[in-house]
């Protein structure tokens, strides 16, 4: 029977608020767009796979899974063949057993339709990884990616037919949309997001002594909460070593930090507040960034080391993209940005036109239609079996 986009029950696995991360961030998005454009949160709950267990949203969590528990991925699995659909976010470290490998348990006992959305794709996989992925890929009706080079790299590395694969951008909360606020007497260059290794943070730092002539002098504004998992196993040990980077430099009076968890109306204003926004990443592996998304959907010009998913979304001119691990380069990006005020004024252009069809509500329909389609395909497949069963009994 057909089953209505409208109406078609989701049951989501991923790391769910309380929990401080990417997916649990995305999950909630997603799950509150559709329920938005339905007008009801009914027929949509989690799995939450998180590590936090404090003021769980029993409204929207409907199993909070244990890690490593037999009895706990059982009970998980019959709480999600009650949906129509399963969607699972993945992410190599947020289940257990080398590399997460216990997904593949949890997707073995789902009977539902199921897509898995994958927010790491690695261009260079260990054999583990590698085979985590493949069986995912054979066991679940759809994968999910948020770039085309997610894409690319599942045809092209790991040999998965494109009909396999769909692409879904991330998407970006309305509240960024608005006008530009930026309005200082000092231009603001952003980086925000979970502070932690990897971010790239102190060759930005850095970048910024070279641009001790500009007038008026920029603002640096490094905006965010350490990572959860960073804070547990090294306190504020990293952050402290930015503060005192930027003293060492004699940076003070440009850098800035603001170590607090913005809400989203909050963060939404101080990205529209922003003349810029810095993404020095150190990482060569990222084909999704929810911060990248953001700020274009912000129409701000980006400045971003070329990590795959700034270099796909970045070549159509609503920004720069420089090398990693370079100081001199980001600064000279920083400084041609802040400086030619045609170009700046053009990347912001380029990139509200690049973020049309990336706010949340249309993320949601899209979404949802693909967990539809899936129904419609299984059932479709299911009878054209029966069909030929009953063929074969005849014949």
């Amino acid at each position: 029977m057909k089953t209505a986009a409208a109406s078609v029950s989701i049951g989501f696995v991923s790391t769910y608020p309380p929990t401080v991360c990417g997916l649990a961030t995305y999950t909630e998005s997603l799950l509150g767009a559709i329920a938005g454009n339905r007008g009801t949160h009914a027929g949509l709950g989690v799995v939450d796979v998180g590590d936090d267990n404090r003021n769980v949203d029993r409204r929207r969590v409907v199993h909070k899974h244990v890690a490593g528990d037999p009895g706990s991925l059982e009970r998980a699995a019959r709480v999600l063949n009650s949906y129509d659909t399963v969607s699972i976010q993945h992410e190599f470290g947020i289940f257990a057993g080398p590399d997460g490998e216990e997904v593949l348990d949890l997707m073995a006992a789902i009977t539902v339709p199921t897509a898995v959305t994958l927010h790491t794709v690695l261009g260079d996989p260990t054999r583990h990884q590698r085979a985590i992925i493949d069986q995912l890929a054979d066991q679940a009706d759809l994968l999910v990616v948020m770039s085309e080079t997610g894409s690319t790299r599942l045809t092209t590395g790991y040999g998965i037919h494109p009909d396999r694969i769909e692409v879904i951008p991330h998407g970006a909360n309305i509240l960024f949309a608005g006008p530009s606020l930026a309005a200082g007497a000092r231009p603001l260059v952003l980086t925000w997001g979970l502070i932690g290794p990897g971010k790239g943070l102190e060759s930005a730092i850095e970048a910024f002594a070279e641009l001790g002539d500009l007038r008026p002098a920029p603002r640096y504004l490094i905006a965010g909460a350490t990572h959860p998992h960073v804070r547990e196993s090294a306190g504020e040990a990293y952050r402290q070593s930015l503060i005192e980077l930027t003293a060492t430099l004699g940076l003070n009076d440009i850098v800035e930090f603001d170590d607090r968890y913005l809400d989203r109306v909050t963060l939404a204003r101080l990205v529209r507040s922003a003349d810029v926004v810095l993404l020095p990443y150190s990482s060569t592996e990222q084909v999704t960034s929810g911060v990248l998304a953001e700020a274009i959907a912000a129409g701000k010009p980006v400045i971003a080391t070329r990590f795959p998913h700034a270099v796909e979304l970045l070549t159509d001119r609503a920004g720069v993209t420089t090398p990693h691990g370079d100081p001199i380069a980001l600064a000279k990006a920083v400084r041609f940005v802040l400086t030619d005020n045609e170009a700046r004024s053009r990347m912001g252009r380029e990139a509200r036109r690049l973020a049309d069809g990336w706010f949340w509500p249309t993320i949601g329909r899209r979404f949802t239609d693909l967990m539809a389609g899936m129904v419609e395909m299984r059932a479709s497949v299911d009878a054209r079996g029966a069909m030929k069963e009953v063929c074969r009994a005849a014949g």
